[in-house]
Formats: C-alpha cells, sequence, structure tokens
C-alpha cells in the first residue's frame, strides 16, 4: 500500500496581510498626527514646566512679546476677543483654552485673559516647554 499525499504544501511567505496592517498603521498615524498639532503662533518663546495635562483644549489664544493677540492662529485686537471666542465655543460645557503666551510678556496680560475666562467660565491650559 503505497500512500502518498494529494496535495503538496508550499513553503512561500504571502506578504498581502503583511502590507494590509501595514497600511491600516500607516493611515493611523496620519490621521492622529493631524489631530494634534495646535494652530498657535509659532515665534513664541514659552515659559519652562513640569507638568503636562491630559485635557484637549477646543480653541488657542497666543500673545507674542510684541503683545500681539491671535485667536486660533489669526490677529485679533484684545477688545474684540471675548466676542470671538463666544462665536467659536458656543457655550460647550467643559471648555479648554490653550493659553501660548510669550515669556516676555508681562503677567497682567495673562491675568486679562484669564479674567475673560473666568466671566465665561472657561478653563485655561498654559502652554509651556519641557525644561
Amino acid at each position: 500500500m503505497a500512500l502518498k499525499r494529494q496535495s503538496k504544501v508550499e513553503s512561500g511567505f504571502s506578504m498581502s496581510s503583511m502590507t494590509d496592517i501595514v497600511f491600516l498603521l500607516l493611515i493611523f498615524f496620519m490621521i492622529t498626527s493631524t489631530l494634534v498639532t495646535p494652530a498657535a503662533v509659532k515665534n513664541l518663546t514659552l515659559p519652562k514646566g513640569d507638568h503636562q495635562v491630559s485635557a484637549k483644549p477646543n480653541t488657542t489664544i497666543s500673545v507674542t512679546s510684541d503683545l500681539k493677540y491671535y485667536v486660533e492662529g489669526e490677529e485679533i485686537a484684545f477688545w474684540r476677543m471675548e466676542k470671538r471666542l463666544k462665536s467659536i465655543l458656543d457655550n460647550s460645557p467643559e471648555t479648554y483654552i490653550a493659553l501660548h503666551v510669550d515669556e516676555a510678556v508681562p503677567f497682567s496680560v495673562v491675568g486679562k485673559i484669564r479674567d475673560i475666562a473666568i466671566r465665561n467660565k472657561y478653563k485655561l491650559i498654559l502652554a509651556t516647554r519641557a525644561k
């Protein structure tokens, strides 16, 4: 009795499933990297800090060393800032604003922005750079 196998086993390796996984990872990292970039002004020297906050801000306010104000990267006069923030945020609960302030800006400017946040029940997150 001669028993033989009817089918032969191939010793090759199929890469199609591996390429599917690689493309899925590529798409995942492309989407998450576009969600992370803040709309902040690039020429700011942020103050140094130790702590990280896990809350995701709804919008950003930036103040440069020459006291120019930006909301979501768009330059705006200070007296128009509160109205602009109200139009962006629409009284949404748990509203966080990332505050990007150059370290040369006087603290009184940060206090004025803080007063706007308190009046409208916004929460401020001060952006810092690592020590």
